[in-house]
Protein backbone atom coordinates (compact mmCIF):
# COMPACT_ATOMS: atom_id res chain seq x y z
CA UNK A 1 0.00 0.00 0.00
CA UNK A 2 1.09 3.51 -0.68
CA UNK A 3 -0.32 6.55 1.08
CA UNK A 4 -0.05 10.31 1.02
CA UNK A 5 -0.88 11.72 4.44
CA UNK A 6 -1.82 15.36 4.85
CA UNK A 7 -2.37 17.07 8.18
CA UNK A 8 -5.46 19.19 7.65
CA UNK A 9 -7.59 21.71 9.49
CA UNK A 10 -10.48 20.54 7.29
CA UNK A 11 -11.08 18.22 4.35
CA UNK A 12 -14.00 16.84 2.39
CA UNK A 13 -14.80 14.58 -0.53
CA UNK A 14 -17.73 15.29 -2.83
CA UNK A 15 -19.29 12.87 -5.32
CA UNK A 16 -21.87 14.02 -7.89
CA UNK A 17 -22.43 17.25 -5.97
CA UNK A 18 -23.01 15.50 -2.61
CA UNK A 19 -20.55 15.60 0.28
CA UNK A 20 -19.67 11.97 1.03
CA UNK A 21 -17.20 12.57 3.86
CA UNK A 22 -15.92 15.60 5.74
CA UNK A 23 -13.64 16.20 8.70
CA UNK A 24 -12.24 19.08 10.70
CA UNK A 25 -8.79 18.76 12.28
CA UNK A 26 -7.12 15.49 11.37
CA UNK A 27 -5.60 13.55 8.50
CA UNK A 28 -6.55 13.28 4.85
CA UNK A 29 -5.14 9.98 3.61
CA UNK A 30 -4.93 9.19 -0.10
CA UNK A 31 -4.31 5.44 -0.37
CA UNK A 32 -3.50 3.03 -3.21
CA UNK A 33 -3.58 -0.76 -3.12
CA UNK A 34 -1.46 -3.22 -5.11
CA UNK A 35 -1.90 -6.97 -5.61
CA UNK A 36 1.06 -7.79 -3.36
CA UNK A 37 -0.54 -6.10 -0.34
CA UNK A 38 -1.30 -8.35 2.62
CA UNK A 39 -3.31 -7.96 5.84
CA UNK A 40 0.01 -7.17 7.54
CA UNK A 41 0.47 -4.15 5.23
CA UNK A 42 -2.98 -2.90 6.18
CA UNK A 43 -2.32 -3.45 9.88
CA UNK A 44 1.07 -1.72 9.75
CA UNK A 45 -0.26 1.29 7.84
CA UNK A 46 -3.30 1.73 10.09
CA UNK A 47 -1.10 1.64 13.19
CA UNK A 48 1.39 4.06 11.65
CA UNK A 49 -1.33 6.57 10.73
CA UNK A 50 -2.98 6.58 14.14
CA UNK A 51 0.32 6.94 16.02
CA UNK A 52 2.22 9.24 13.62
CA UNK A 53 3.29 12.24 15.71
CA UNK A 54 2.72 15.18 13.39
CA UNK A 55 0.49 17.43 15.51
CA UNK A 56 1.96 20.16 17.70
CA UNK A 57 2.26 19.85 21.45
CA UNK A 58 2.13 22.82 23.84
CA UNK A 59 5.71 23.72 22.93
CA UNK A 60 4.89 23.76 19.21
CA UNK A 61 6.81 20.56 18.49
CA UNK A 62 5.28 17.75 16.42
CA UNK A 63 4.85 15.29 19.30
CA UNK A 64 1.16 14.39 19.16
CA UNK A 65 -0.73 11.91 17.01
CA UNK A 66 -4.19 12.25 15.47
CA UNK A 67 -5.41 10.04 18.29
CA UNK A 68 -3.76 12.27 20.93
CA UNK A 69 -5.50 15.39 19.60
CA UNK A 70 -8.89 13.71 19.07
CA UNK A 71 -8.69 14.32 15.33
CA UNK A 72 -10.52 12.59 12.51
CA UNK A 73 -9.34 10.72 9.42
CA UNK A 74 -10.70 10.94 5.86
CA UNK A 75 -9.52 8.12 3.56
CA UNK A 76 -9.76 8.47 -0.21
CA UNK A 77 -8.77 5.67 -2.60
CA UNK A 78 -6.32 6.85 -5.25
CA UNK A 79 -4.86 4.22 -7.56
CA UNK A 80 -2.79 6.89 -9.34
CA UNK A 81 -0.30 6.80 -6.45
CA UNK A 82 1.14 3.75 -8.20
CA UNK A 83 1.65 5.61 -11.48
CA UNK A 84 4.80 4.79 -13.39
CA UNK A 85 6.13 7.59 -15.56
CA UNK A 86 9.26 5.73 -16.62
CA UNK A 87 8.32 5.43 -20.30
CA UNK A 88 6.75 8.17 -22.36
CA UNK A 89 4.37 10.82 -21.11
CA UNK A 90 1.31 8.72 -20.33
CA UNK A 91 1.47 7.17 -16.85
CA UNK A 92 1.05 3.43 -16.47
CA UNK A 93 -1.02 2.08 -13.58
CA UNK A 94 -0.16 -1.61 -13.97
CA UNK A 95 1.13 -1.86 -10.40
CA UNK A 96 -2.21 -0.75 -8.91
CA UNK A 97 -4.56 -3.61 -8.04
CA UNK A 98 -7.66 -4.07 -10.20
CA UNK A 99 -10.92 -3.16 -8.43
CA UNK A 100 -11.95 -6.78 -7.75
CA UNK A 101 -8.74 -7.27 -5.73
CA UNK A 102 -8.35 -3.72 -4.43
CA UNK A 103 -11.83 -3.12 -2.99
CA UNK A 104 -11.70 -5.88 -0.34
CA UNK A 105 -8.19 -4.78 0.68
CA UNK A 106 -9.23 -1.11 0.83
CA UNK A 107 -12.31 -1.97 2.92
CA UNK A 108 -10.23 -4.12 5.27
CA UNK A 109 -7.79 -1.22 5.67
CA UNK A 110 -10.60 1.20 6.52
CA UNK A 111 -12.00 -1.29 9.05
CA UNK A 112 -8.58 -1.74 10.65
CA UNK A 113 -8.02 2.02 10.75
CA UNK A 114 -11.43 2.51 12.40
CA UNK A 115 -10.50 -0.05 15.07
CA UNK A 116 -7.11 1.56 15.68
CA UNK A 117 -8.56 5.09 15.88
CA UNK A 118 -11.46 4.00 18.06
CA UNK A 119 -14.07 5.91 16.10
CA UNK A 120 -15.49 5.94 12.56
CA UNK A 121 -13.19 6.88 9.70
CA UNK A 122 -14.69 8.98 6.93
CA UNK A 123 -14.22 7.85 3.32
CA UNK A 124 -14.84 8.65 -0.28
CA UNK A 125 -16.21 5.97 -2.60
CA UNK A 126 -13.85 3.51 -4.26
CA UNK A 127 -13.68 4.08 -8.01
CA UNK A 128 -15.92 7.16 -8.02
CA UNK A 129 -15.09 10.49 -9.65
CA UNK A 130 -14.40 12.49 -6.49
CA UNK A 131 -13.61 16.10 -5.76
CA UNK A 132 -11.37 16.43 -2.73
CA UNK A 133 -11.08 19.74 -0.89
CA UNK A 134 -8.65 20.39 1.92
CA UNK A 135 -6.86 22.98 3.94
CA UNK A 136 -3.39 21.55 4.50
CA UNK A 137 -2.24 22.54 8.00
CA UNK A 138 1.43 23.46 8.08
CA UNK A 139 1.65 22.32 5.34
CA UNK A 140 2.50 18.81 6.48
CA UNK A 141 2.47 16.12 3.78
CA UNK A 142 4.11 12.71 4.20
CA UNK A 143 4.33 9.71 1.88
CA UNK A 144 4.38 6.15 3.20
CA UNK A 145 4.95 2.85 1.42
CA UNK A 146 4.24 -0.35 3.31
CA UNK A 147 6.73 -2.37 1.28
CA UNK A 148 9.57 -0.04 2.29
CA UNK A 149 8.08 0.34 5.81
CA UNK A 150 8.67 4.08 5.55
Amino acid sequence: MRAVIQRVSQASVTIAGQVKGAIGRGLLVLVAVEDADTPEDSEWLAGKLVRLRIFADDAGLMNRSVQDVGGDILVVSQFTLFASTQKGNRPSYLRAARPEAAIPKYEAFVARLTAELGKPVHTGEFGADMQVALVNDGPVTITVDTKARE
